[in-house]
């Protein structure tokens, strides 16, 4: 079960490349029929940081639970981080992709608040 939630987690990153490089938005294209269109999972006054908050929150923690007991804690992490900043960055070079600011903090964000729950669930569980 671990083995197959490890390839659910990389698989995941894959699908975190494309969703962050492809021109154009992928899950208004599914869900709308319209690559122009990026829906906003929860309405707020974030716009759609709020998805990329979730997107590596839900694949931070994921990836944190499976390697919390392994040396590679850390690799995870500082990997996450670089990932986003390196998605971001490339949206200058790509077409109908820009670089936000709002969106970089979203994600480190998402990778900073799994990390802590992770930590708080570790703590607890070895109490």
């Amino acid at each position: 079960m671990l083995q197959f939630l490890k390839i659910i987690f990389h698989i995941s990153i894959f699908f975190l490349v494309i969703l962050s490089l492809y021109p154009g938005n992928l899950i208004g294209f599914f869900f709308y029929g319209d690559l122009g269109y990026e829906p906003i999972l929860i309405e707020n006054q974030f716009g759609n940081s709020i998805n990329h908050f979730l997107l590596y929150f839900c694949v931070a923690l994921l990836g944190f639970y499976l390697y919390s007991k392994e040396k590679y804690l850390k690799k995870v992490i500082y990997g996450l981080f670089f990932l986003s900043l390196m998605l971001e960055f490339l949206q200058f070079i790509v077409p109908v992709r820009a670089f936000e600011l709002a969106d970089l903090i979203a994600n480190f964000f998402g990778v900073l608040i799994a990390y802590l729950v992770i930590k708080t669930y570790l703590l607890f569980i070895r109490k």
